[in-house]
């Protein structure tokens, strides 16, 4: 049963007294009475500065709404301690949007040793302490404050992955959906374009906001037992996935013989076998459509870490557009419930809001300040969202699902334009064509039927699904006709690649290396060992090795020194102390001397967090005597871990030390090339580049090695390295444009 959207922008605009779009959408009275408005429709608060570029998920809602006939304000990281700043442009006339901005704020706020950040890249001259902890409470709270009886709508990353009771590794705690601790009337998630434009318009037609409870990608609070009507079905978690005795599950939403690549073989039974198929395919989704799943309550999964796990589970297994069903928890006497993932964007909608007229800068109000996070996206253009590799550690998937949306060729080409006849500052290198993924562009099921049904929490994992379209013609395509264009030196891609359906194109890798690579090229094989790569649902080492190969050679041919720049995370769940040691001797193998290490953070609804919490892995059917998953929770172990990926810094030489000697290994102790760490008293240490290359002697103190400080080469401006830019805000492993990659 296909589901046809309506277009976003087939709506009737709304007629305004102005025409054309505003330069910049208005943050005070003042903006307001140049454009000749008494008041606003909606007005977005943001805990970002304001930064008017589809980058941000502030600015693309403002613009689309606008384009909507709306008149749309902004007010950008208010002082929260009071209601004043919330009144700073009146009262609006439909509701306030409320959003966190571009990332969670406690990951905003605070490293994986949930010690406070010392700046905030979204904020003018990169100051932090511009918002509070959980802004999208707060924010809600005082727009509640600042006008009572004005609905207020929650959306962001912030509100996607909190709209169910949620592990939060910043109190250590299971907490409740953040609709009733807002108070909010209603959450929209993921990327809400399609949703926010039929709520605005509803709204504005005059249905009160507490009537519109069917509209995709919405979260809101009812009564317990409420459904929408009497031809609805409450299924009990527990029936689909039943957390008990350990065995072999049989799939427990389709019969085998109906789950995702198997149409070929149905296809071999004959026409009349493949309508029967069909028919019941069809009546199973339509009876999805009037379902609800009830998942544990928020008392339940706070107080018992299985059904926290099974929750998880039956939670992500509800996320494909095509089959899934609402989902319904109860918070005490009442209930959150959730409707289906928002349809993705058609290309046709995505040239749409890509192609609004954004100013692509700071509002003005901020003068000369910097905005480092503007500084990072201001060459680059976003190409696709979406991501259907499904890593466990990364919350893309869950806020912007795994169904790729892209956008036409000639959409993207007249952004790199813009870009180069109306952005200061611009010297011909744009810096990234990419996105979630950078070679994810126009990639995806090739069979509708296929997609419609599957459950699959990835694509790629644990093998490169039959049905999956892996070939790379159109990016290639995309990427040449970008270079050709006049005044355009060089095109770079920052993104990071998924290198193991990149193998599938050799020709891909041929292109990026000869011409699309500023030296280093940033590759995430994240972990060497098999048993954690399993808890991450990533390839084996090997497929790297295959890319890097082939990486090597095209560089070669093409008569370049570039490198790669590989990255992994520490204290990953499913991660030993064994686990680390090996993955360092592979580093040092190979010559790598990483200089940015990620430890790992749990972040809202990923599946790794589940492990982290729980110790189970969601990634099979749970029960109390289910797999259970070693995790690195305290903090010694967590900086161990991270230690053993920074064996060359002398600061953790000590503490490598200690672990060898008590875990015998101290023949790794030395100054060979087969040892991890130098012994107490060393000879002259060499360094060696990071990525590769001959050693190179040093002069340095022979006593007391551990406490010399030096830093490995880092890469020079212009490689790349910049955070994840998807509109609506997405984050990569817990830390979005910080950490130069996640």
């Amino acid at each position: 049963m296909t589901v046809v959207p309506k277009n976003i922008f087939s709506y009737v605009p709304r007629k305004v007294k102005r025409a054309g779009a505003a330069p910049f959408l208005p943050m005070s009275k003042k903006e307001m009475d140049i454009l000749g408005w008494d008041a606003c429709d909606i007005i977005i608060v943001s805990g970002d500065a304001y930064i008017d570029h589809p980058s941000f998920g502030a600015s693309i809602i403002g613009r689309v709404l606008e384009a909507q006939g709306f008149r749309v304000g902004i007010i950008a990281q208010p002082d929260w301690k009071s209601a004043a700043d919330f009144r700073s442009l009146g009262k609006p006339r439909l509701y306030f949007g409320v959003t966190s901005g571009n990332m969670d704020s406690m990951v905003n706020r605070y490293t994986a040793d949930r010690k406070i950040r010392s700046d905030d890249a979204y904020t003018p001259g990169g100051v932090a302490g511009k918002r509070p902890d959980r802004a999208l409470l707060v924010y809600a709270q005082r727009a509640k404050e600042a006008y009572p009886g004005i609905p207020v709508v929650i959306g962001s990353i912030e509100a996607s992955l909190r709209r169910l009771a949620h592990y939060d590794y910043w109190s250590d705690t299971v907490r409740r959906s953040v609709l009733p601790d807002s108070k909010a009337d209603i959450l929209v998630y993921g990327n809400a374009e399609r949703a926010i434009v039929e709520l605005s318009h509803r709204m504005a037609a005059g249905e009160k906001i507490g009537s519109i409870r069917d509209i995709r990608g919405t979260a809101f609070m009812v009564p317990h037992g409420w459904v929408p009507s009497e031809d609805w079905t409450e299924v009990d978690s527990s029936h689909l996935d039943t957390p008990g005795p350990v065995k072999k599950h049989p799939n427990p939403y389709y019969p085998e013989q109906e789950a995702c690549g198997a149409l070929a073989k149905q296809q071999a039974a004959g026409a009349a076998g493949q309508s029967v198929r069909e028919s019941r395919i069809s009546l199973r989704l339509k009876a999805n459509s009037r379902s609800v799943v009830r998942l544990p309550s928020f008392e339940q999964v706070r107080d018992d870490p299985v059904l926290y796990a099974h929750a998880s589970r039956v939670m992500h297994l509800e996320s494909n557009p095509g089959n899934a069903r609402a989902l319904v928890q109860a918070h005490g006497e009442r209930d959150v419930w959730i409707n289906p993932p928002p349809l993705p964007l058609t290309m046709e909608e995505m040239d749409g809001v890509y192609g609004l007229p954004y100013a692509r800068a700071p509002h003005p109000a901020y003068g000369k300040a910097r905005i480092p996070a503007c500084e990072m996206i201001r060459f680059s253009v976003n190409i696709m969202r979406g991501c259907f590799g499904g890593c466990t550690f990364c919350s893309i998937t869950e806020h912007e699902g795994r169904i790729i949306q892209s956008r036409s060729e000639p959409s993207i080409l007249r952004e790199i334009e813009e870009i180069r006849d109306h952005v200061e500052g611009f010297t011909g290198v744009i810096s990234d064509l990419g996105g979630p993924s950078a070679n994810m562009y126009r990639l995806g099921c090739k069979n509708e039927k296929a997609q419609q049904v599957c459950r699959r929490l990835s694509c790629v994992y644990p093998e490169i699904c039959k049905n999956l379209d892996t070939d790379h013609s159109k990016l290639i395509s995309l990427y040449r006709k970008a270079r050709a264009l006049p005044g355009i030196k060089k095109i770079l891609i920052g993104s990071g690649v998924r290198y193991d359906l990149a193998v599938r194109s050799p020709e891909y890798i041929r292109e990026l290396a000869t011409y699309h690579v500023g030296g280093l090229l940033k590759i995430a094989p994240e972990h060497t060992e098999p048993n954690v790569l399993s808890k991450m649902m990533k390839p084996g080492i090997g497929t790297y090795d295959e890319f890097r190969k082939l990486f090597d050679k095209y560089s070669k041919e093409a008569g370049k020194e570039q490198y790669l720049v590989p990255y992994f995370i520490a204290a990953h769940p499913g991660a030993t102390d064994e686990d680390m040691l090996n993955l360092a001797l592979w580093l040092k193998r190979n010559h790598f001397r990483p200089d940015q290490v990620q430890t790992f953070m749990p972040t809202p609804m990923a599946l790794a967090s589940t492990m982290y919490h729980t110790g189970k892995n969601p990634l099979e059917p749970v029960s109390a005597d289910s797999e259970t998953v070693e995790t690195a929770r305290k903090g010694q172990v967590r900086r161990l871990h991270k230690a053993f990926l920074r064996y060359h810094d002398p600061e953790n030489w000590q503490l490598l030390r200690e672990w060898l000697r008590r875990h015998g290994r101290s023949d790794l102790i030395g100054n060979g090339p087969d040892q991890l760490v130098p012994a107490w008293k060393s000879a002259p240490v060499s360094v060696k580049n990071r990525f590769s290359g001959p050693a190179k002697p040093v002069k340095q103190k022979t006593e007391y090695p551990e406490r010399s400080s030096r830093v490995s080469p880092r890469p020079k401006q212009g490689d790349g390295r910049k955070g994840q830019f998807a509109g609506g805000a997405s984050y990569r492993k817990g830390v979005a444009v910080r950490s130069g990659r996640r």
